[in-house]
């Protein structure tokens, strides 16, 4: 009998966005030793994985400095002990989504528009992820909760629009989102689509022409916004991840979260909104941190956030300064701070 062996993982520039996806670094050992960290940072990383999962793939990894534990990418997704002290005011469902969630996989918060949980899954678990304790199982998508949101989107005249999220709606196979697609077209008074990911960012393989062509073949406006939060994070990978969008017709936006000891400094802001304009992505929002349970320690006061941002104001012109917001649960819209 002929011997067995493992098919080998294909070198990561030739790996599809899929393999990618399913090889991400899932335990924090293996990620120190890919960027050569010390096993002094282990045990918080451990402690705070058994929270809530450390999940990156190697596409982001590579961004990083190896050997450099205040990497402002690494300090995303890694584990911290801190993450289980108990802080006031922070919460599992620190946006109140439960009371706007009347249907399994459906948010239903603002006038005009409908959020849609494509997929629980994510290609990379940040660590102040506001949906980090969503309720994911009991949001999934079958067929039967599928036609339950058709109809409830068929009989609402008033919801123009609807936005893909997640998990990531782009963990999710081209063929389901096409099947989607389709579905959503046939309610006339469906007239834009938006997907909110961070897929493209970590795993710029994802945007494949084929993909780009889906999204941009429908008779909607569509519009991606992307969730970058570090000049570090864009690259022309990404770049020409958005350039097949562009092409499709598709508007690129940009939504940032504001973390204390990432890009809380004017000098980061600057450089990300350039660096996102440069490859044709428009900044969009910048947030306030959503006090979920576990990440007091990315929090910063709301009037260093108005004085950031009015420097930001000062130091580049209107259209590459993002909004200044918080998101309070219960509010018609998002809270503009500045």
């Amino acid at each position: 009998m002929m011997n067995s062996f493992p098919k080998p993982i294909p070198l990561m520039e030739e790996r599809s966005w899929q393999q990618l996806l399913s090889h991400t670094v899932d335990t924090p050992q293996a990620l120190l030793e890919c960027l050569d960290l010390p096993n002094s940072l282990l045990e918080g990383a451990e402690t705070g994985s058994q929270l809530f999962p450390l999940k990156v793939p190697q596409p982001f990894i590579d961004k990083m400095e190896k050997g450099n534990p205040d990497d402002p990418l690494l300090k995303q997704v890694l584990p911290l002990a801190a993450e289980a002290a108990t802080v006031p005011g922070f919460v599992s469902d620190p946006l109140n989504e439960s009371e706007s969630n009347p249907l399994d996989g459906l948010i239903h918060k603002y006038n005009g528009r409908v959020l849609l949980i494509l997929s629980g899954a994510c290609a990379v678990n940040c660590r102040y992820c506001f949906r980090r304790e969503f309720p994911y199982s009991s949001n999934r998508l079958g067929s039967e909760q599928w036609d339950a949101i058709l109809n409830y989107l068929k009989a609402d005249h008033s919801i123009h629009e609807v936005i893909f999220s997640g998990g990531d709606p782009l963990a999710t196979s081209d063929t389901r989102l096409q099947r989607m697609l389709s579905d959503l077209e046939a309610i006339p008074h469906l007239r834009r689509l938006r997907i909110h990911t961070r897929l493209p960012v970590v795993i710029p393989q994802r945007i494949t022409t084929e993909l780009a062509s889906i999204l941009g073949g429908t008779r909607f406006q569509t519009a991606m916004v992307l969730h970058a939060n570090h000049p570090n994070e864009i690259d022309g990978l990404l770049g020409d991840a958005v350039n097949r969008l562009k092409q499709q017709g598709i508007t690129v936006l940009n939504q940032a979260v504001l973390l204390k000891g990432i890009n809380d400094d004017l000098n980061t802001l600057v450089a990300l909104s350039e660096s996102l304009f440069q490859y044709g992505i428009l900044p969009y929002y910048l947030f306030t941190l959503d006090p979920v349970k576990g990440a007091a320690h990315f929090d910063l006061p709301d009037e260093a956030a108005i004085q950031l941002h009015q420097q930001l104001q000062a130091k580049l012109p209107g259209y590459l300064v993002p909004k200044l917001a918080r998101e309070i649960p219960d509010r018609p819209s998002k809270t503009l701070l500045a």
